[in-house]
């Protein structure tokens, strides 16, 4: 007896996947401005679903899980924070012009709100810093990331001559990233708007202290 041929699984069309491709970019716009204003943990299916107008398992299809959810919309931050600070910000000439612009740009992104409920990033730290599991890890490899991007940055400003020999680019880095995440406690909890010019006039009057008579002028 012959064997009964299985019918090949039918594909989904381009037009079906691009639909289904702005569908799940449209919930993590959304999912990215609750997380930073309420935390990813006050990211649920059925409210995400509710403010969209979509149906729960319409939801589903897209995240299996709450914490698919959260990490694809860390992800999705990531993104968002490549696009407006990272990627500009290395189209800048390398030494202290491309670490400010890193430094400025990140200012900007809060005070500017790309994020609904400030830097992301930062919220997301002080969400999960005590926590263990997937999540957390997925922030703390990209706040390694651009911890890693201003170390660089501090190194190549070394080496075109910009910042002196012997500033240690780990300890600047610490330092720098220091006072941002402290402006932005300030910003956010004590509703301090000098906090972001103090933080600039504070970086600035750092960077000045260790720049070399070859460091091309800074604001």
């Amino acid at each position: 007896m012959a064997k009964a041929q299985l019918s090949p699984r039918k594909k989904a069309s381009p037009h079906r996947q691009v639909r289904g491709l702005r569908t799940r970019e449209a919930i993590l716009v959304r999912a990215v401005d609750i997380a930073s204003a309420q935390g990813l943990e006050g990211l649920t299916v059925g409210s995400l679903a509710s403010q969209l107008k979509m149906s729960k398992s319409g939801l589903f299809a897209h995240f299996g899980s709450k914490e698919d959810l959260q990490l694809a919309t860390v992800d999705f931050a990531r993104e968002i924070f490549i696009k407006e600070v990272t990627r500009p910000a290395l189209a800048a000439r390398k030494g202290m012009p491309r670490l400010w612009a890193l430094l400025e740009r990140w200012m900007d992104l809060v005070e500017k709100q790309v994020f609904e409920g400030g830097c992301f990033f930062s919220a997301a730290s002080f969400e999960f810093d005590s926590r263990r599991g997937v999540v957390r890890d997925r922030i703390a490899a990209i706040m390694h990331e651009w911890i890693g991007a201003i170390t660089r940055a501090v190194y190549e400003a070394q080496k075109a001559g910009h910042l002196e020999r012997k500033t240690d680019p780990t300890r600047l880095a610490f330092e720098i990233h220091a006072i941002s995440m402290g402006a932005h406690w300030a910003y956010q909890l004590l509703d301090d708007k000098q906090a972001y010019p103090r933080a600039r006039t504070i970086l600035l009057e750092k960077l000045r202290g260790i720049s070399t008579p070859e460091c091309p002028h800074l604001p």
